[in-house]
């Protein structure tokens, strides 16, 4: 599948087959997201890639109660370190550990799509219980949660808006034309 397909494929899965993930589409899938950019090259990640039932069963009660994220074969905690923001750092630079791991989670995503598994973001967790339960110290944060697995099921598309109310020419409110 090429990368437009899995854009257009991609959908939030929340209910996984019984199945493993084969351990070189992990690799893969786990690579896509070191590969991701970064600001200034800094790597301001970490995940820890979780496969066992009890620890998958706590963390989606930690993600409120999210059950089918037990279900998935994997679960990848995405970590960011905000000790990686450079000294002269601006505002913008310094939420960066928070934004390059989802870079590189959505590098995932799109690997996990293209090699025909689902995954559903998870932003909504308590952080203190996951680090709790991932044995993370103070820093690293917990950005997200990605569970990866076999779907069993195929949502239709969301919509979306328009071209036209999404992109603007040269400033905003100039609708770009398509």
């Amino acid at each position: 599948m090429d990368l437009f397909e899995a854009i257009e494929k991609r959908r939030s899965i929340r209910k996984f087959k019984h199945g493993p993930i084969a351990s070189e589409d992990l690799k893969r899938i786990l690579e896509a997201g070191r590969l991701a950019p970064s600001g200034g090259n800094r790597q301001p990640w970490y995940f820890v890639v979780v496969k066992d039932l009890e620890r998958k069963k706590a963390l989606s009660k930690a993600a409120n109660n999210q059950e089918f994220i037990a279900d998935a074969d994997t679960v990848i905690g995405a970590l960011g370190d905000s000790g990686a923001t450079l000294k002269s750092s601006t505002s913008s630079t310094r939420i960066a550990y928070k934004q390059d791991p989802m870079i590189a989670i959505e590098h995932m995503i799109l690997a996990a799509t293209a090699l025909g598994y689902g995954t559903c973001w998870i932003g909504a967790f308590d952080e203190e219980q996951v680090k709790k339960i991932l044995k993370i110290p103070e820093n690293p944060a917990v950005v997200a949660l990605l569970p990866v697995g076999v779907p069993d099921e195929s949502p239709p598309p969301k919509p979306r808006k328009a071209f036209k109310e999404t992109f603007f020419e040269e400033h905003y409110g100039i609708p770009l034309e398509s």
